[in-house]
């Protein structure tokens, strides 16, 4: 069987890798179902404001296309009956389902956005999540494997601390397992997966009870300030063993490995120190940690957040919130990155995402609702822009503030004609049902 399972595995990653490249989402799972082509929509999963709308998180539908009558325009939006600290989600491997969690109730929203792409329909709630797996808090990465959901915490209910695990659920929102971070790497917070090596990368940022503070506050607390990640940790996917563990300063956010199969590296940011740490396969197979470029001035603080890699593995795009900027960095030479555009994109930024083609990119600007707005306006929006390689031209902005919605977050691509012929005979995606058992 465990023979089968890594064939199967196999098999799914030349599959991924056999599809073109420079069409494709660049930032997700290599088993989550492929899809080439215009994005007709972008889902944004949004934190309620008080006093703005109904002061609810909820689900954005934005119209993607500009062939579209709705380009640009909210096409729908649901709304889930309270503010949980809306952050981050992904989508099932066949895509037919978008998870979203709340980092501070710890509750997942599990949407079907299948039956119809442009107005998804809430279809579970799992609230047990925090007693289900043993005490995890913080539902932060929504990672598809096949047939199941990984999902990485940043707390537990025990001490509030950065203790925590992650969690395997199955597609249809049973629990399955738990595995808690080894000793050494309290802190957790990312997980990025590279099928063709079987080498997994955690991340770490701090617990509970630091990111439910105002950022203000909690910067003027140095005893606070003691209690964020420093570490990575590189795993055995198939047997979730930790292998290595990585001294990365500062809080090592999101991950991202390079997306050719020749390429044996995977990038990082931390948000306190403001580098660019690489993580590279060395000869004799084990990896190392290496600090490669400042990213603006770190005395400064510029907080980098999230990054996204480009299908080609040249262009890495890193946003910072404090200074609202993202800066691009040419990373064709991995272990010398050279930054290539610096442009502000707003007063704060948070999120970055490239459209399947790589000819545009979309942003968002909320963090956490006690951090935005800190030593600045707290504006909310979704903007898009062209990129052609060497410069990002506006598309549409949405001003989320005067549309009634609250703080954007993470956005996923969805698309019409993608469900076609597959719902009626399952996922569609036989290879990743077998992988990975």
């Amino acid at each position: 069987m465990l023979r089968l399972a890594r064939f199967s595995g196999l098999l799914l990653a030349f599959v991924a890798l056999a599809l073109p490249a420079a069409a494709d989402e660049t930032c997700q799972s290599p088993y989550l179902a492929k899809v080439t082509g215009q994005e007709d929509f972008v889902y944004v999963w949004t934190l309620g404001i008080e006093g703005v709308g109904d002061g609810e998180d909820k689900l954005v539908t934005v119209g993607a296309n500009p062939a579209r009558a709705d380009y640009g325009q909210v096409v729908s939006s649901t709304s889930l009956g309270g503010r949980y600290e809306a952050h981050h989600g992904g989508f099932t491997d066949d895509r037919s389902h978008l998870w979203l969690g709340g980092l501070d109730t710890s509750e997942i929203f599990i949407f079907d956005v299948a039956s119809n792409p442009a107005q998804p329909r809430l279809v579970k709630t799992i609230r047990d999540f925090v007693q289900t797996t043993g005490g995890v808090v913080g539902p932060h990465t929504f990672y598809a494997l096949p047939g199941r959901m990984l999902i990485t915490g940043l707390s537990n209910a025990h001490n509030w601390d950065g203790k925590t695990a992650f969690v395997e659920y199955s597609n249809e929102g049973n629990f399955i397992r738990a595995r808690w971070l080894p000793p050494g790497a309290v802190y957790g917070y990312d997980v990025r997966i590279n099928a063709n090596l079987n080498r997994m990368l955690t991340s770490s940022f701090t617990g509970h009870a630091n990111y439910m503070r105002p950022l203000a506050e909690l910067l003027g607390d140095a005893e606070a300030m003691k209690n964020f990640g420093n570490t990575m940790v590189l795993w055995d996917f198939h047997a979730r063993k930790p292998l290595q563990t990585f001294d990365v300063p500062g809080a090592p956010l999101e991950v991202r490995w390079a997306l050719q199969p020749q390429h044996h590296y995977a990038f990082t940011t931390t948000a306190l120190t403001s580098r660019l740490w690489g993580i590279f396969r060395k000869d004799d197979g084990s990896f190392e940690a290496v600090d490669l470029a400042p990213i603006g001035d770190p005395a400064k603080v510029p907080l980098p957040v999230d990054i996204s890699l480009s299908a080609d593995d040249r262009h890495l795009f890193v946003d910072s919130f404090m200074d609202g900027m993202v800066r691009v960095f040419d990373v064709s030479n991995p272990r010398k990155p050279v930054v290539v555009l610096e442009q502000k994109i707003g007063a704060q930024l948070n999120m970055v995402s490239q459209s399947w083609d790589g000819k545009r990119v979309y942003f968002t600007s909320s963090l956490l609702a006690n951090w935005d707005g800190t030593n600045h306006e707290d504006e909310q929006f979704l903007k898009v822009f062209g990129w052609d390689g060497k410069a990002l031209e506006p598309a549409f902005a949405l001003d989320f503030r005067a549309e009634g919605l609250g703080r954007p977050h993470i956005m996923n691509f969805g698309k019409l004609d993608l469900y076609r012929g597959r719902m009626a005979g399952g996922s569609g995606t036989p290879v990743a049902q077998a992988a990975d058992r």
